[in-house]
This record gives C-alpha cells, sequence and structure tokens, in this order.
C-alpha cells in the first residue's frame, strides 16, 4: 500500500501537524495483522521537518512495526536532509 504523503499538505512543519497526519494515516483502515509494506511517499513535498516526520514516521512504526514502513523520499533537498538528519539520531 502506498502513501501519498503529500496529501497532508506540501509543507509539513509542525509536530503537532504530524500526530495529526499520523492519526488521519489510521483512518486508511491498514489491517495491523497483515505483513503487506506501507511505502509512504514523499516525492511531492516541497518542505519536511524532522519533527513533522519523527511524529508521523514514529506513529506508524509503533502502531504497525517498524519492518512494515518503507519510505520513499524523492528528490527534494528538503526531505532528504530530514531524512539525513532522522537516521543520525538513532
Amino acid at each position: 500500500m502506498r502513501i501519498d504523503v503529500s496529501k497532508f499538505g506540501k509543507t509539513l512543519i509542525s509536530r503537532p501537524a504530524g500526530r495529526d497526519a499520523f492519526l488521519s494515516a489510521r483512518a486508511y483502515n491498514i489491517p495491523k495483522d497483515s505483513t503487506e509494506t506501507i511505502e509512504l511517499d514523499f516525492s511531492n513535498v516541497q518542505v519536511l521537518t524532522p519533527s513533522w516526520a519523527d511524529e508521523f514516521i514514529r506513529g506508524l512504526k509503533e502502531e504497525l512495526g517498524a519492518s512494515r514502513i518503507k519510505t520513499i523520499e524523492g528528490d527534494n533537498l528538503s526531505v532528504k536532509t530530514t531524512f539525513e538528519t532522522l537516521r543520525a539520531a538513532v
């Protein structure tokens, strides 16, 4: 299953907004007991901050399992830099 993250906005910048997006993503009715990979496609996002991404992705990983979550970063420098920051923080 692929989720186009830009549906939550092109500018994703705050932790509360990331939490709201996570709660909205739960409405996609993703089966918890499935092994299907969930692809988070950030290709069309223009601005992404680490706080938004952390809140959104961490929530999904806790709910569905980290092994099921895959991110598609795209070519945007803001998105790539955010993921580099998050990887360095782990």
